[in-house]
């Protein structure tokens, strides 16, 4: 890399890791894989914004790059958080401290690294990758991603662009209610969610709805199914993904709900916004080429029938998936370094 040539960082920030890319301006990302450092978000603003300063020193030594070079950084953060990176006052799962609530963590990390910060939350930063690693950095294409993790994030990205909303809250695609009704196999279930609603997305697709719903709705099924001596309904739950990938049957129907159910919540954005490809990431598809194929067949199975011009969209696999948050936070960095001329 040339002494002169500008870069851009992203920082995708959790609530026990930070991890770090970079993104120089022929477009290329110079670290591959996973560069962590612990983030300690739960001691408050002003330790964990010292962790991300740190912890971008050291990931720049990694990748040979000088912070003279920097011009501008990319963050994300698990919301619920402002479009501009204002958490939300009632706080959230990992930022508990009190010093949390109502904080301009943008603003923040901005005074503490002295450069400009663009912000996403992580579901919007890992669609955004998706989306470019699709279609290229410009480009006039939409499309829609779901991110499977403990919740259900994602996001909605036209012309290279993230629709964030007046609040921030666009992409917030798991609380969007779906006719889980047609789901086969879940007769008489109600799925809540941890907001309140029953039926959205992330009521049956995601880690918390496995534990909390679709695991002791299958188990009752089938009482002799070695989860069911699985004490801990969390380490049972995150067993699930693995034993489904060896093709249990049991836990074969668990990933069949959830991708039934993205198959009913694609059809409904297919009639919102017409998109160029529907894309999937996180832990429930970081799995063996096999199992990604079968599961894909199956959102595909739980779509209903779309009109003869939609038959052939993609449906697509983020790739990098550990990584997506961080790649999607640099290139939305490059785009504010490209806006302000920087």
């Amino acid at each position: 890399m040339s002494p002169a040539e500008k870069v851009v960082a992203g920082i995708d920030l959790g609530g026990t890791a930070i991890n770090y890319t970079f993104l120089d301006e022929r477009g290329e990302f110079l670290i591959t894989g996973l560069c962590e450092h612990p983030a300690r978000s739960v001691e408050g603003p002003s330790v964990c914004l010292g962790q991300i300063a740190d912890g971008l020193a050291l990931a720049a030594s990694r990748a040979g790059v000088s912070l003279s070079s920097l011009t501008a950084a990319g963050l994300d953060t698990p919301g619920p958080a402002s479009a501009t990176g204002m958490l939300s006052r009632r706080g959230s799962t990992n930022f508990v401290h009190p010093e949390w609530a109502g904080f301009d963590i943008r603003a923040g990390l901005e005074e503490r690294l002295g450069l400009p910060v663009a912000y996403l939350n992580d579901g919007n930063a890992a669609a955004l990758w998706g989306h470019v690693s699709i279609f290229g950095s410009d480009n006039e294409a939409t499309s829609v991603s779901a991110i499977i993790g403990t919740g259900l994030g994602g996001g909605v990205i036209t012309r290279g662009r993230v629709v964030t909303g007046r609040n921030g809250f666009g992409g917030e695609l798991g609380h969007v209610l779906i006719p889980y009704q047609a789901i086969p196999g879940i007769e008489g279930l109600l799925p809540r969610c941890n907001c309140g609603r029953t039926g959205d997305l992330e009521s049956l697709c995601s880690l918390t709805a496995i534990r909390q719903t679709l695991l002791p709705h299958f188990l009752a099924r089938n009482p002799g199914h070695l989860l069911a001596a699985e004490a801990d309904s969390a380490t049972a739950a995150k067993r699930v993904r693995g034993l489904a990938e060896r093709g249990d049957a049991m836990c074969r129907e668990i990933f069949r709900v959830q991708a039934r159910a993205l198959g009913l919540f694609f059809d409904e954005m297919i009639n919102v916004f017409d998109p160029d490809a529907l894309i999937v990431g996180g832990g429930a598809i970081e799995a063996d080429e096999s199992f990604r194929a079968w599961f894909l067949q199956e959102i595909r199975a739980g779509m209903p029938n779309q009109r003869e011009e939609q038959a052939d969209l993609p449906i697509r696999i983020i790739p990098d998936g550990d990584t997506a948050g961080a790649r999607g936070a640099a290139i939305d960095a490059a785009r504010l370094v490209r806006e302000r001329g920087l």
